[in-house]
């Protein structure tokens, strides 16, 4: 019988509004599935009501630690439950996020830019679909620069946006841009499995930029961004596959924000 090695390091609660299932069923999907354990990384509560369609509202917070403690303690030698965040990037939110952060001991917490958000585009979106390609990456890379995130989550997240203003060429000077501020941060990124069910049917990021990243040394986590406890772990397999392809032979998570690893022949053996 193999030994549990991975974790499910992005999957979200019903407190952010689009997600289904109580935090117990997807614990039990990722002993499923043998997975070492789960971290919780719903999204976060922002100020002035900013995105508060797809996130708990700031009185929620107190609830979203209890509910994940709750489910630690039921799934106590079982699975591992950690309590993490995924908090949203964009200029100016730094001093929220950093009180925010301090609140409760978080293990894994997941930076990211939505620019598909109402609230993110009306702010800077200005009709220009390649200059909004541009500043997302720019603000991928400013978020690893705050020092704030442990990981960035669905890098190339903007290509679903307007897929067909997405010309790989001619953006990838700013992406190669963003990577390497990224690797100086020593953050690691995201391989998010839900991108399979996307506009473009692929990887976040793709396989292109995941080659990348590994010629920079920047670490990945893996994680399936669940939204509803079928998906915990979902696509793990070919994923791991695609990152030796890309060069990797190592795969990441977070337990207390370090950084741990796992040889992905291991990781591959260790799946049901």
């Amino acid at each position: 019988m193999s030994t549990p090695l991975l974790y499910e390091s992005h999957s979200h609660t019903p407190l952010c509004k689009h997600a289904h299932g109580e935090p117990a069923e997807y614990a039990a999907a990722a002993l499923e599935r043998g997975l070492k354990g789960i971290i919780f990384t719903c999204h976060c509560p922002l100020p002035d009501g900013i995105s508060h369609a797809v996130r708990m509202a700031p009185e929620e917070y107190d609830r979203y630690i209890e509910l994940i403690a709750e489910t630690r303690e039921k799934f106590a030698g079982r699975v591992d439950v950690r309590l993490g965040l995924e908090s949203d990037y964009y200029p100016g939110v730094e001093p929220w996020l950093e009180k925010l952060h301090a609140r409760a001991p978080l293990h894994h917490v997941l930076g990211s830019v939505h620019p598909q958000v109402p609230d993110y585009r009306a702010r800077f979106f200005r009709g220009d679909w390649f200059a909004y390609q541009q500043l997302y990456f720019d603000h991928l890379a400013a978020s690893a620069e705050t020092g704030l995130y442990d990981t960035l989550a669905h890098p190339d997240l903007i290509k679903n946006e307007a897929p067909p203003e997405w010309n790989f060429a001619r953006i990838l000077p700013f992406i190669e841009r963003a990577l390497d501020r990224i690797a100086k941060t020593g953050v690691a990124m995201e391989l998010n499995t839900s991108g399979a069910n996307k506009a473009i049917k692929e990887i976040n990021p793709s396989p292109t930029i995941l080659g990348l990243m590994r010629a920079r040394g920047i670490p990945v986590v893996l994680g399936a961004d669940a939204h509803r406890p079928g998906r915990v772990a979902d696509g793990y397999a070919s994923a791991l596959r695609i990152l030796q392809t890309a060069g990797y032979t190592e795969i990441s998570f977070f337990l207390d924000r370090r950084r741990q690893t796992v040889p992905i022949a291991a990781a591959l053996t260790s799946l049901k």
